[in-house]
């Protein structure tokens, strides 16, 4: 209770409950929070009900409201519940008349709290003091990052303000070092996707692209790849922006646009630092495309991701960034398209049947196949999902692929599928069949039919 003495309370819960009660004084805003995590409602007051002219206040005034207890407690509490229920994102959305507090987790946003308009202002700062961020500047767009530890574990926080109309948003994105190193047999792979991945990477020189829409795992499958080659008869070097996970034995070099490292300006000094595989973490420019695939084509083992929605894809849009086709099919060894589907919670999920043609499965099936569905329980807070893995296509570029790369996308495509490679549909019924993602939540992440 907030109010340990409040004796009307004792006894109406005594009553209600039918035992003897024992009160124990909690933090009031922690226990607010609680309370909208238990019951799923949103927390419409957590402060006291005298307004703050935060507004038009002075910086000076604004930053000692951001420093106050209450607000730090009510960000900490926020940042905390986020932490504990997994999330990898919290955003902090302004409106007309309060700020939602939302949490990403397992893909999803949750709404878990809504903070008061005059609170809004002291909310903010408070995250932007933490960040090292300037509070008083407001119509231009920040970012920066946190380091902490929750429960003794080493935590990253990378804090983005942005302007918009009612105020400024703020997300926090909770990059956990809890998992410790990835490992390729945590990524889920199928048995041939796996070996086809472990035979490109284990090439002595090409190209290994992941490609995918944020948020699809990318980073940690390159990772993944990166530990199976970390040997100490090998020198590897990563450029990432941010560095998401410290490696042993891995020199990380982290892009900072402010003081002129780029991608391609880092790229160039790697090169001339006698690295044996290099993770470049996102290829985002011509110039960062042309570095990457030479690197590739002079004896280096690169890793590398991409924004594309497909394997096929993929080779189109380094086209569309001035590399030459003879390049591409001289130095790429595999393409790698993934998205990430929450896993249905092992305690409540439940079979049914289904037609074996809704799944897209051809004749040699039985009429009707066993799937699986979420229900929802308490382990997995009522969503019946919990956690979330992988759909891969893993399209190794040889034979027909190769002779086939400076040609349409759908020619690529076809001439992979004939070469025997699983497609991201065909991924996500095999996990469908093995009760790992439900068909529902496959067509919500992939956004077609399975039939």
């Amino acid at each position: 209770m907030a109010d340990p003495i409040d004796l009307r309370a004792s006894d109406d819960l005594r009553m209600v409950a039918g035992v003897q009660i024992q009160p124990v004084a909690v933090d009031p805003i922690q226990l607010d929070v609680a309370l909208a995590r238990a019951y799923r409602k949103p927390v419409v007051q957590l402060v006291g009900d005298e307004p703050v002219a935060v507004e038009r206040a002075r910086i000076e005034d604004i930053r000692n409201i951001a420093s106050s207890v209450p607000t730090i407690n009510l960000v900490n509490s926020l940042l905390t519940t986020a932490i504990e229920e997994r999330g990898s994102d919290v955003h902090f959305e302004p409106g007309r008349e309060s700020m939602s507090v939302r949490v990403r987790i397992d893909g999803v946003l949750r709404e878990v709290a809504t903070v008061p308009r005059h609170m809004q202002a002291a909310v903010c700062s408070r995250l932007k003091l933490m960040a090292n961020l300037d509070i008083a500047e407001r119509r231009l767009p920040q970012d920066g990052r946190v380091s902490a530890h929750f429960g003794g574990d080493p935590i990253d926080l990378r804090v983005a303000a942005l302007p918009t109309t009612h105020g400024e948003q703020i997300v926090v994105r909770i990059l956990s070092h809890r998992g410790g190193r990835p490992g390729l047999e945590a990524l889920g792979l199928s048995e041939e996707a796996h070996r086809v991945f472990v035979d490109a990477i284990s090439q002595p020189y090409g190209a290994t692209i992941v490609c995918g829409p944020t948020e699809s795992g990318k980073t940690t499958t390159l990772y993944a790849g990166l530990e199976h080659l970390n040997e100490s008869g090998r020198s590897l070097t990563t450029i990432e922006d941010p560095v998401e996970h410290q490696l042993p034995g891995v020199g990380q070099v982290e892009v900072d646009t402010r003081a002129g490292l780029t991608f391609a300006r880092g790229l160039r000094t790697i090169l001339r630092s006698d690295p044996d595989v290099l993770l470049v973490g996102e290829i985002r420019d011509d110039e960062t495309a042309a570095i990457a695939i030479q690197a590739a084509m002079t004896g280096h083992v690169v890793l590398t991701s991409l924004h594309a929605h497909t394997a096929a894809a993929a080779v189109g849009r380094l086209r569309d960034m001035g590399v030459e086709a003879g390049l591409l099919a001289s130095s790429l060894n595999c393409i790698v398209a993934q998205r990430l589907v929450r896993r249905l919670c092992e305690e409540c999920k439940e079979p049914y049947t289904m037609a074996s043609t809704e799944l897209g499965l051809g004749a040699e099936w039985p009429p009707q196949v066993q799937v699986y569905r979420s229900r929802g329980c308490a382990r997995c807070d009522d969503t019946g999902y919990r956690g979330r893995v992988a759909l891969r296509e893993v399209m190794p570029v040889q034979g027909e692929v190769r002779r086939l790369i400076e040609h349409s996308t759908d020619e690529i495509f076809a001439a992979a599928v004939r070469q025997g490679m699983t497609t991201l549909k065909g991924d996500g019924v095999r996990l469908c069949l093995a009760g790992i993602c439900s068909p529902d939540e496959f067509r919500r992440v992939v956004g077609a039919r399975l039939s």
